[in-house]
């Protein structure tokens, strides 16, 4: 069946439709060694198509897994430095995927992995506003820090919304909030934070849109996402 070359080239997880659409319009798409035009169409699984003569192999099947992610491991497929990362802990799943997002060194929990380009674009341009839930456990005077974290802020030039912020307990010297954000900037939750005067001790996502992580997902495993799981974060 044939499909725009753009959304071809996203759902392939080559790069975001957006990007794709740069691609077309710089000329560096070709379908059959004919160089492509934006707007155009072609047949996956029958036209050779290619970025810069690399070919581009369409996803056959669509996975998605849910991953508790544990401290001490970036969210890459791989990494120059040696570090241990995500894709280590899925190999296992059958197919190539990518983390959709990202979720710091030392953070951990909820992490979407898929080969699906159009979800992840989705869920992680702005635009589309996809909550994420983090359980923040920080040390500081969190009393002087609430009316600064509760409000907009400007970090590094950029301004973010304000964050949906709840006390949960105290534990010794330590408080633990829930943090809701809406834009997923790098290591955003650990910046508003120190911004406010709040060192953050550990970090955990417990929540991306409407899917929370699974309780009974242990530390470091995965899972595949349920029909209904998918369904949630399509719509």
């Amino acid at each position: 069946m044939e499909e725009r070359l753009q959304k071809i080239l996203s759902q392939s997880g080559f790069c975001s439709r957006r990007k794709a659409e740069e691609f077309l319009s710089a000329g560096r798409v070709a379908v059959n060694g004919k160089i492509a035009a934006l707007g155009e169409k072609a047949d996956a699984t029958k036209d050779r198509i290619t970025v810069d003569g690399a070919p581009v192999n369409p996803v056959e099947e669509k996975v998605y897994l849910m991953l508790n992610k544990p401290r001490g491991y970036i969210t890459t497929l791989s990494d120059e430095k040696g570090r241990k990362a995500v894709a280590d802990l899925v190999k296992d799943c059958g197919t190539r995927v990518w983390p959709v997002g990202r979720l710091d060194l030392d953070s951990e929990g909820l992490l979407l992995l898929t080969n699906d380009g159009e979800l992840t674009q989705r869920l992680t341009h702005p635009s589309h506003e996809v909550e994420k839930e983090y359980y923040t456990w920080v040390e500081g005077d969190v009393l002087a820090a609430w009316p600064i974290l509760t409000e907009p802020m400007v970090l590094d030039g950029e301004k973010l919304r304000a964050a949906s912020v709840k006390f949960i307990r105290e534990d010794g010297d330590r408080t633990l909030l829930s943090i809701i954000i809406h834009e997923g900037k790098n290591r955003q939750v650990r910046r508003m934070c120190a911004f406010s005067g709040l060192a953050v001790k550990r970090l955990k996502r417990v929540r991306e849109g409407d899917l929370f992580l699974d309780p009974k997902l242990r530390n470091g495993r995965w899972r595949m996402l349920t029909s209904s799981e998918i369904k949630s974060l399509q719509e």
